[in-house]
């Protein structure tokens, strides 16, 4: 749908996280999201206090400081106040720990049964750093691929907060702001920094699937270098689920060149909660543009893109 009509209708050459605004004397990263997730509430956190993390993870991503949100609010008439409350709680205390204010929005109200309770849609802008210049077409062979952390945590627990599961474990969604990480990132090793993506809907299969399909290239992963929580694992044995295809909403990938990987694997786990950052793997010249994942028995399989979201309503 992306590819085949809204980037033509729209002129949309590249699609990244936010897009780029040039002002003169400065760059900004401006970015719109959406999120529709059921339950409203699970453990780690809430659709308002996603909203927030989202929408200044995806300015992040365009190695930007996050600055201004607003947002709208949909509200299926008859949804609780104490409900509506709880969320704007949420995003207050999310933004503030994010060091972004909401400066405004909008709200509409939906006919009982027109919505599900309620969706928050937000548009963010954020300062870019001069330091960057992230672009797919400056990633080569040879660059390696960081992950900032355990994946598959925020999918999962959506499952686990739905009763899918019969099953016991002590996991919460990941949702975070990952500026902290990224600013460190840039202070460290803006020089061989050159894309940056949340793997969010789809998850770090299908972020990587697209940027391989962008620089014509292979991207090939060392699956025992990503971490995955026991319990994560377990659940999508038993769901035929990878977890390189669960959603995460606190984690990012990097691609920085050779001689910077080191400096940027540092700079992500000098900040608290970062202690997990690795190296996973490596982009190769090839003639297929797709990602594979090797593991340490030297088997090699082929990671495709998902399509269509195999836990609806997640983010």
């Amino acid at each position: 749908m992306i590819d085949g009509l809204l980037a033509p209708y729209f002129n949309l050459e590249t699609l990244n996280d936010s897009a780029y605004i040039e002002t003169g004397t400065n760059k900004l990263a401006f970015t719109a999201d959406s999120f529709v997730v059921n339950p409203l509430r699970f453990p780690g956190g809430s659709i308002g206090e996603l909203a927030v993390n989202g929408t200044v993870n995806d300015i992040a991503m365009g190695g930007a400081k996050p600055l201004a949100i607003v947002s709208t609010l949909i509200i299926e008439a008859g949804l609780e106040t104490e409900i509506l409350e709880a969320e704007i709680k949420a995003m207050q205390e999310a933004a503030e720990k994010a060091n972004v204010a909401i400066v405004g929005g909008d709200t509409k109200v939906v006919e009982y049964q027109k919505a599900d309770k309620l969706f928050i849609a937000t548009a963010g802008v954020g300062l870019v750093d001069p330091r960057v210049n992230l672009s797919a077409d400056r990633v080569k062979p040879g660059d390696k691929i960081i992950l900032s952390g355990p994946i598959g945590d925020h999918g999962i627990t959506i499952l686990f907060a739905r009763g899918e599961l019969d099953l016991e474990a002590n996991i919460q969604s990941d949702t975070r702001s990952v500026w902290p990480f990224v600013s460190r990132l840039i202070e460290l090793a803006a020089p061989g920094l050159k894309w940056m993506r949340d793997p969010t809907r789809g998850g770090v299969a299908t972020a990587l699937n697209e940027l391989a399909k962008d620089i014509k290239a292979s991207i090939v992963l060392q699956e025992d270098a990503i971490k995955v929580r026991p319990e994560v694992r377990g659940a999508c044995e038993i769901h035929g689920l990878d977890p390189l295809h669960i959603a995460n909403e606190g984690q990012f990938i990097a691609v920085v060149a050779e001689e910077y990987a080191d400096k940027a694997l540092n700079a992500i786990r000098q900040v608290p909660g970062g202690e997990d950052a690795a190296v996973i793997g490596v982009v190769e010249a090839s003639e297929r543009h797709i990602v594979l994942a090797r593991s340490s028995f030297g088997g090699t399989r082929a990671v495709d893109m998902l399509v269509g979201d195999p836990l609806p309503r997640i983010c």
